[in-house]
């Protein structure tokens, strides 16, 4: 398992839950963007039967779903949405 913000590898047995913090940066591990069901464009962005929808998918929660992904820090959903607000970004500039 790895924080899905700096990468850094948590031990074996590492236990998450809602208040869990990486040891390395502080982040919040217990968040839709790190989880393995994540899925944009999925009901509730959910690869899982979630009854509510999670709004702030970038925070702390307390979905009982929650399994921590080993994407690491650089996931290839977020560097295409970096991608994109590049491109778009490159549209304004003079």
């Amino acid at each position: 398992m790895r924080c899905g913000k700096c990468g850094f590898e948590l031990s074996p047995g590492f236990t998450v839950g809602r208040g869990t913090l990486c040891p390395k940066c502080g982040a919040e591990l217990h968040r839709c963007a790190f989880c393995d069901f994540y899925s944009p464009g999925s009901q509730y962005d959910c690869k899982e039967h979630v009854d509510e929808p999670v709004f702030d998918k970038d925070r702390a929660n307390f979905c009982g779903c929650f399994r921590l992904s080993d994407r690491g820090a650089s996931s290839s959903a977020d560097a295409s949405k970096q991608k994109a607000r590049d491109a778009f970004a490159a549209l304004f500039k003079n």
